[in-house]
């Protein structure tokens, strides 16, 4: 299967969803038949590089078509498609990293194939590494992992926003490896794990968001849970940094498709009485109409960064900070055109404006994102 052929089965899938639209928006939860869905449309394979039978080429070749199949998916189901979007941003840490130095770098090409085997035997990958009062810095994390006899590590520490909890077989975290100063990646295998405490997991906080509800966020707490170390130690800004920009994008890239739907589904409705709209709603649409054709070049002009391999980072941080702002301000300014009818859970439009403001506090969020534009502004990134 290659990717032109997910992407078109992906579009199927998601246009299918569309036709359910009202039902899913009022969902708080998410649905496994609609994750063997799209594992059959091979929307997994986009975590696998080609060499293992996936359609991972390089990021210069495979972020656009990639981030393009999320904003496909989000014209269909918002949730489902940013519960989706964290499996190839998660494994991206070591698609865009294929070798490592020695004397780990056996140690870190092993764990590289056994992540993708995992993809593509049917696993879904996602990520807990938010921890309260962290503000999305993974280098203040409190959590923290212990080293057993055998080197295997347990884990203790409250975790949020894991986005999938319950869908993904397994959920990339950080943690002060004991004995250390400098936090690292771990892998949680949470398949089949009651969160009830008894195998060391527990339910602090179901998600209940006011937008994307049924995205399953939730707030786990860990206590000495088996982890499984990054095979390449201390390595965790230079993986970051090897990635260019493909997480934010891949976040965003579902923004925009709710933007597109949303302008789409408005115009149908503005359309219909444009000659009675009043001065200050054709002005209000025409502004939506700006805001969402900057957003389009916006997100051209990340996907152009990240696949040019030029500030790749900086630049993709800079388009979400700006889409996170537009989008918020375009989806308001459809619900004040359409009118008071958006309040109304049978109207989408209410929903896709929460769904929006997401963006802003995804990877790297608000505070974070800033922190670095002002580092990187004094230097390339």
């Amino acid at each position: 299967m290659d990717i032109e052929t997910i992407l078109k089965n992906v579009g199927e899938v998601s246009s299918r969803f569309s036709g359910q639209r009202n039902e899913r928006q009022r969902r708080t939860a998410l649905v496994e038949a609609d994750f063997a869905e799209l594992r059959d449309a091979g929307f997994l394979l986009t975590g696998v590089p080609v060499e293992q039978g996936g359609v991972w080429e390089s990021l210069h070749r495979s972020a656009r078509p990639v981030c393009e199949i999320l904003r496909t998916l989000a014209h269909g189901d918002p949730s489902v498609a940013l519960v989706c979007a964290m499996h190839p941003t998660v494994l991206s840490l070591w698609l865009a990293s294929p070798t490592a130095p020695p004397p780990v770098g056996e140690a870190w090409t092993a764990q590289r194939r056994w992540a993708f085997e995992t993809a593509r035997d049917g696993a879904w990958w996602g990520t807990i590494t938010s921890e309260p009062g962290s503000g999305g810095n993974i280098a203040r994390t409190k959590a923290t992992a212990r080293r057993r006899a055998d080197g295997t590590h347990l884990l203790t520490g409250q975790k949020q926003f894991g986005s999938g909890s319950g869908m993904t077989s397994y959920m990339m975290t950080t943690a002060l490896p004991e004995g250390e100063t400098t936090p690292d990646l771990y892998v949680l295998d949470l398949r089949g794990v009651p969160w009830d405490g008894s195998t060391g997991v527990s339910l602090t906080a179901p998600w209940d968001g006011h937008g994307m509800r049924a995205t399953q966020s939730h707030a786990l707490a860990f206590t000495d849970f088996p982890a499984t170390r990054n095979a390449w130690p201390g390595s965790v800004l230079d993986l970051l940094a090897a990635t260019g920009g493909f997480v934010p994008a891949a976040f965003t890239s579902v923004i925009v498709g709710i933007v597109e739907t949303a302008v789409e589904t408005a115009r149908e409705q503005v359309t219909r009485r444009r000659d009675s709209l009043s001065p200050y709603e054709r002005v209000e649409w025409a502004k939506a109409e700006m805001e969402g054709w900057l957003i389009q070049q916006a997100y051209e002009g990340m996907l152009r960064a990240v696949e040019e391999g030029k500030e790749g980072r900086r630049r993709a941080t800079q388009a979400k900070i700006a889409i996170a702002e537009l989008a918020e301000r375009a989806t308001g300014r459809l619900c004040r055109v359409v009118g008071g009818g958006t309040f109304s859970r049978s109207s989408p439009l209410g929903y896709w404006y929460e769904d929006v403001r997401a963006l802003g506090f995804l990877r790297p969020p608000w505070g974070l994102a800033y922190d670095n534009l002002l580092e990187w502004s004094w230097g390339a990134s």
